[in-house]
């Protein structure tokens, strides 16, 4: 199997990585980078748990080999965060309830970072519309959506 050398910036910090031509980028986050927030959920694009940023926008790491990151910017759920103050989509999840198991809040909030930097107030119908690609077993997304407007305001407002 042949294998490649990609260049990316991944976090803010610049990586240099030999991976297979077949490696997914999921699979390159969570096995290579170990940056396990990003998960591995349907394998198909459907789920979401897999979202991250690439070059500011969110996509399905599932659905994009390693390969074609080469010479882009990745952010993970990992690096929103500056130093020990979490990022205030992190923190209205934990303080508005919008996680239970956890499993699908990385590819929430990588969707959501996304969400906000184009639409800074957007409309509950909004955030559910941009949600629809993200799936959740366990919080029936009220919370999740509240999250998310409670986050918008801090960010808007700084309250």
């Amino acid at each position: 199997m042949s294998s490649h050398r990609i260049e990316c910036t991944v976090n803010g910090e610049a990586q240099s990585v030999e991976v297979p031509a077949s490696r997914m980028l999921s699979d390159f986050l969570r096995d290579d980078l170990y940056l396990t927030g990003t998960k591995r959920g349907c394998e198909t694009g459907v789920c979401g748990a897999c979202s991250v940023l690439l070059d500011g926008e969110v996509v399905k790491s599932c659905l994009l080999l390693a390969v074609q990151v080469n010479g882009r910017e990745i952010t993970t759920v990992e690096g929103l965060a500056q130093g020990d103050e979490l990022h205030p989509l992190q923190k209205s999840f934990m303080e508005c309830g919008g996680l239970q198991c956890g499993y699908c809040t990385p590819g929430m909030i990588m969707a959501s970072c996304d969400l906000l930097k184009n639409s800074p107030t957007p409309s509950i119908d909004e955030v559910r519309r941009d949600l629809s690609g993200n799936l959740c077993r366990c919080t029936g997304y009220t919370q999740i959506v509240e999250s998310i407007m409670h986050a918008a305001e801090e960010m808007n407002h700084g309250n």
